[in-house]
């Protein structure tokens, strides 16, 4: 192993050591200081001075997650553009494109999350295909009447 890679070794050794030191440290001093898990009242939310009148703990639904993930994965894509457009005009046309053969790509994957509803955020309710001619609330929308034919 080269000899240039020791102080980088050592310093991530340490680093290591530590953070071991502080947990194990932390560990020993909640053991010995006895039974500190307390009650429900000291177990319980406690915000600005007054105490929580809901849940802290509510369900979300999955579809932000989902759009999460979707994010990520777009979002890196940047990460392998910005290299190629730094190396773009030493690359020629090959180089080119590749990248557009890439970009083509993400806009399929784009395509296939927009045609499923990977971005839609709206209550079931809304997503649902309606009939023709109704609106939300269910009526009929005001029609003018239709001029008589002679």
């Amino acid at each position: 192993m080269p000899a240039q890679y020791y102080p980088v070794l050592l310093t991530l050794g340490i680093a290591a050591a530590v953070g071991a030191v502080l947990l194990l440290l932390s560990h020993l001093l909640s053991t010995l200081g006895g039974n500190q898990t307390g009650g429900y009242i000291k177990r319980t939310t406690y915000e600005s001075g007054m105490p929580l009148l809901d849940r802290s703990h509510k369900r979300i639904s999955i579809a932000f997650f989902l759009v999460a993930i979707d994010f990520i994965v777009f979002d890196l894509e940047a990460a392998f553009l910005y290299p190629w457009a730094l190396v773009l005009k030493r690359g020629g046309w090959e180089l080119f494109a590749a990248v557009m053969v890439f970009v083509f790509l993400i806009l399929v994957g784009y395509a296939y999350i927009w045609l499923k509803g990977g971005l839609d955020l709206g209550p079931l309710r809304e997503q649902r295909r309606r009939p023709r001619g109704l609106t939300f609330g269910g009526r009929l929308p005001a029609v003018p009447p239709a001029k008589a034919q002679v």
